[in-house]
C-alpha cells in the first residue's frame, strides 16, 4: 500500500454557462475549494473560436467558465446549488439584457457522477423557481480558452458599467447567500 502524504490533492474539473462568463468568474473566485477560474467557449461546431465569433452566435458555442475546484473542500453539488442562485435557468438563450444562444444555461458534465448529481439539483432547483428550468445537460465539449483580456474581468474592471451593474450585484448575492463558502 502507497502512502500519498506530501502528494498533491486530487481536483476536479467542472464546466458551467449561465450567462456572459465575467459573472459566473468573479463569484466562482471567491468559492473556498475552487483553485482555478478560467472564462472560455465550448459546445459549438467551430474550432478556436473568438470571442466576437461566438457573440456573432454562429459558432454554437456558449460563454462558460472551467472552474478546477478541491472536492475535498467544496462538492460538485453545492458548485451547482451557487449555479443556479446567480443566474436565472428560467431563461432559455439569455440573461437579462445578455441575448443569444451563447448565454444559455448550460451544465457541461464531466462524467457519470457529474451528471447525476447536476440531475438531483435540477430536480430540486424545479422547486425552486417559478417557472421551468430550462438548463441543458450535456457532456463535456471540446473547451477552448477564452482571450486573455477576459480573464479576471471583474478584478480588473470593477468600475466598468457592466462590471458594476451586472456582476458586481451576482458577487454580491453570492456573499450573502453563501458567505459561508467565501475564501
Amino acid at each position: 500500500m502507497t502512502s500519498n502524504t506530501g502528494a498533491a490533492a486530487a481536483t476536479e474539473t467542472a464546466v458551467l454557462g449561465g450567462g456572459c462568463f465575467w459573472c459566473l468568474e468573479a463569484v466562482y473566485q471567491e468559492v473556498d475549494g475552487v483553485l482555478h477560474v478560467e472564462s472560455g467557449y465550448t459546445g459549438g461546431a467551430q474550432p478556436d473560436p473568438t470571442y466576437e465569433q461566438v457573440c456573432g452566435g454562429a459558432t454554437g458555442h456558449a460563454e462558460v467558465v472551467k472552474l478546477e475546484f478541491d472536492p475535498a473542500v467544496i462538492g460538485y453539488r453545492e458548485l451547482l446549488e451557487i449555479f443556479f442562485t446567480i443566474h436565472d435557468p428560467t431563461t432559455p438563450n439569455r440573461q437579462g439584457n445578455d441575448v443569444g444562444t451563447q448565454y444559455r444555461s448550460v451544465i457541461y458534465y464531466q462524467s457519470p457522477e457529474q451528471e447525476a448529481t447536476a440531475r438531483q439539483v435540477i430536480a430540486a432547483m424545479a422547486h425552486v423557481w417559478d417557472a421551468p428550468i430550462v438548463t441543458e445537460l450535456s457532456p463535456a465539449q471540446p473547451y477552448f480558452k477564452a482571450e486573455d483580456y477576459h480573464q479576471d474581468y471583474f478584478r480588473q474592471h470593477p468600475l466598468q458599467g457592466y462590471c458594476a451593474f451586472v456582476v458586481a450585484p451576482k458577487v454580491a448575492k453570492f456573499r450573502k447567500t453563501f458567505g459561508e463558502r467565501r475564501k
